[in-house]
């Protein structure tokens, strides 16, 4: 099926401009969430398990393979990343009102490299569409993989007043999120990184939190897992800051990594946004995961992301430390059954991956 999808299918959407390609992506993707009869026999197939379900931070999994925020921005078709073999999927970045993103094009394509540079700027139609959306077609209580929820502030909030956003897409999607994500790391929103500053990321975490702990107490369940989402640009001294509010408050785990603003040697493109993809994200994202399993001892639940094109380098972050990994550019470069391929490696290496 790579063999096909690599010499055959990838051929004809590289002749498209990107996003035009993950716009016809994103069709066929809904199509085949529309049809259930079509995804169970797609899932039959794909769904790698592992011999016991991966539970991390109160959840379970069928494997440790995960599609990355950014894919499916509104919650349009999980059921069909659930057929294609993940064990997880995290829909958005998603805001409270719908936002058309920054100008285009805003996507661009390194097959060299195997890499991409987007800018698109947390373009989506908003929680209320989301919300219908994971209702309607993949509904919580429904589903066989979880469902996170990477949560972002719009372009025109000031960063004194972004805790507002993040609340209000927690408030709205409470009833149909797994888990949350707290996304203050793309690069494509201005100013968004300085929430990563000790001037505003305890406030805005434990604001966060406590929203979640007074929801679930007043409906009497558990609080949802919160993940926050870093960059791979830090300083080292920036992550242990970060580390450690994120185990002062009790938070869940730590995504590991979002896009680089950085650029390998040699690499001539002058496109600004985040950088994804390829070997050069691939070891930041690793330094980083292995920084911060060793700085806790384990203790905090890591989601390894960045430069996944190989059942290798899928075994890296494991390796280095990561519980599970997330898929984007890996998956556009090698397709649709591609996580099938990384279910069923990270699963016959068994412990030697864990």
């Amino acid at each position: 099926m790579g063999f096909i999808y690599e010499n055959m299918v990838r051929p004809v959407l590289f002749k498209m401009e990107p996003e035009q390609a993950h716009d016809r992506g994103r069709t066929a993707l809904m199509t085949m969430g529309a049809l259930p009869t079509l995804c169970r026999l797609v899932r039959h197939y794909n769904l790698v398990k592992e011999d016991k379900p991966v539970k991390l931070f109160g959840l379970e999994f069928p494997n440790r393979v995960g599609l990355a925020a950014g894919m499916d921005k509104d919650g349009e078709f999980p059921r069909a990343i659930e057929a294609l073999g993940f064990g997880h999927a995290e829909v958005g970045t998603v805001t409270p009102e719908g936002q058309p993103g920054n100008p285009r094009p805003r996507l661009f394509r390194y097959p060299e490299q195997k890499a991409l540079i987007n800018r698109m700027g947390f373009n989506n139609k908003g929680a209320d569409v989301m919300l219908n959306a994971l209702a309607k077609n993949y509904p919580k209580g429904k589903r066989g993989m979880p469902v996170g929820v990477n949560i972002g502030k719009a372009k025109t909030t000031p960063l004194d007043h972004a805790v507002d956003d993040y609340i209000a897409c927690f408030r709205k999607l409470a009833d149909q999120a797994d888990y949350f994500t707290i996304n203050i790391s793309s690069p494509n929103t201005q100013g968004l990184r300085d929430l990563q500053s000790a001037t505003y990321l305890r406030d805005l975490l434990q604001t966060i939190r406590d929203e979640n702990l007074a929801h679930a107490k007043k409906l009497g369940r558990d609080p949802h897992p919160l993940l926050l989402k870093i960059a791979p640009d830090l300083t080292y001294k920036e992550i242990d800051g970060i580390v450690g509010v994120l185990l002062e408050l009790n938070f869940d785990g730590i995504i590991a990594t979002n896009t680089t603003i950085e650029r390998p040697l040699g690499f001539s493109s002058k496109e600004t946004g985040g950088l994804s993809g390829g070997s050069f994200l691939r070891k930041r994202s690793n330094d980083v995961i292995n920084y911060i399993y060793k700085a806790t001892d384990g203790k905090l639940p890591i989601i390894g992301v960045g430069g996944i094109d190989s059942v290798e380098s899928a075994g890296e972050k494991i390796d280095a430390g990561a519980s599970m990994i997330q898929l984007y550019t890996g998956w556009v470069y090698r397709g649709p059954f591609f996580a099938r391929e990384l279910a069923k490696a990270l699963k016959a290496h068994g412990e030697d991956w864990i």
